[in-house]
């Protein structure tokens, strides 16, 4: 039976950053993925420059278009902002490339890959588990699951869902040539165009990935609020559109992101941003975190967990619980919001790009600002 020191499922940007860090240690690591390699990942497919910029290696191959100016609208509203970055704000990726290229980087560094594999079955043994899998039976000190949004591995170990999952859906839309120079010079977000959340229009190299997603769990058909976004965007002609339904988790686990020999990463976490629902740069981030805490403490599985949780609590969870204050006020406040767009629109346009762009931190006692600037703001989250 084959050992190793770190097994991962999930070949996604957690999973393929986790094992690129753990196999650049010396760790002796696996990562399992059930599809065959490449395989499409339902994803916008646009990645935020501090997620770019985090990377060790480059991507430039992979990156079918970037952006440095971004637009804002609001439904209803004369509200509208746009913001430019001398570096790319979102760079777009096709998620079947970019995650092969992460997966390729780890095996370059050592790591071993076994796609087209399932994982059945985990079974606890005195030096860490055995995974019951297709392809049979292999051992591993530490399991990374990073396998995403529904995380089999989650459940398997013994994790509930106390994540808050949202609904979104997503087009691959190859349309008119008019249509598409008209609408692939700019990135796009269209906040209310669906009820508590927001539409977007990502420019491929060739196509559109249109999409709407709903910050609130609630009732809601993504599907028709989709055709009043192709309305609203003015295409005229569609040559062909391939529809992909998913869920995105914005609220961390609340069990804690580690069990004995089990961690989690990215997705599988709920690490996705709960303002924007971006969630490859937190998966990448993430990834670095877990191998690091793991190899730096490979011999002390408790200590292991520590580390991780206390790197996670260094910048990645105060993000998370920041950012979903800011989402809270955004989605289900927006009286509120229009009246801090009003006075602080393009400022605060201004600080968000930067923080997506890595230059500036999120606010910290977010609370006490907007208690501030509106006396007598009661918060319900």
């Amino acid at each position: 039976m084959n050992s190793f020191d770190i097994a991962i499922i999930g070949g996604g940007p957690a999973g393929a950053m986790a094992a690129y860090i753990a196999a650049s240690r010396n760790m002796k690591v696996l990562i399992i993925e059930k599809e065959m390699l490449p395989r499409y990942k339902t994803c916008g497919g646009g990645l935020v420059f501090r997620g770019r910029n985090r990377l060790p290696f480059d991507i430039s191959s992979l990156i079918q278009r970037e952006f440095h100016e971004l637009e804002v609208y609001f439904e209803n509203s004369t509200h509208y902002f746009s913001t430019k970055r001398t570096e790319p704000i979102i760079s777009m990726v096709m998620r079947d490339g970019f995650d092969a290229l992460l997966v390729d980087q780890a095996r370059e560094k050592g790591a071993q890959i076994m796609d087209k594999t399932q994982l059945n079955g985990l079974v606890p043994v005195e030096n860490g588990l055995i995974l019951q899998t297709s392809a049979g039976n292999i051992q591993c000190r530490y399991l990374i699951a990073a396998d995403g949004a529904l995380s089999p591995t989650a459940k398997m170990a013994g994790w509930g869902e106390s994540r808050k999952l949202i609904p979104a859906l997503e087009y691959e839309v190859t349309v008119g040539k008019a249509d598409f120079e008209r609408l692939s010079k700019k990135v796009r977000f269209d906040v209310d165009a669906v009820p508590h959340g927001y539409a977007w229009c990502f420019p491929k190299e060739n196509h559109l990935s249109i999409g709407v997603g709903c910050l609130k769990k609630q009732k809601i058909n993504l599907k028709a609020l989709y055709q009043d976004y192709l309305e609203k965007l003015g295409i005229k002609e569609i040559l062909s559109a391939s529809a992909h339904g998913f869920q995105i988790p914005i609220s961390p686990r609340k069990e804690g992101f580690s069990k004995g020999p089990v961690f989690l990463a990215g997705d599988a976490a709920g690490f996705a941003d709960p303002l924007t629902a971006e969630g490859i740069s937190n998966a990448l981030y993430s990834g670095e975190l877990v191998a690091s805490a793991i190899a730096e403490n490979f011999e002390h599985v408790q200590i292991a967990n520590l580390a991780y949780q206390k790197k996670l609590e260094e910048k990645l969870l105060p993000e998370l619980k920041t950012s979903a204050i800011m989402g809270w006020v955004f989605y289900t406040q927006p009286s509120l919001r229009n009246l801090l767009i009003q006075k602080y629109g393009q400022k605060g346009c201004e600080l968000l790009t930067d923080i997506f762009m890595g230059k500036k931190p999120f606010p910290d006692k977010i609370k006490n600002r907007l208690k501030e600037i509106i006396p007598m703001l009661k918060f319900t989250g």
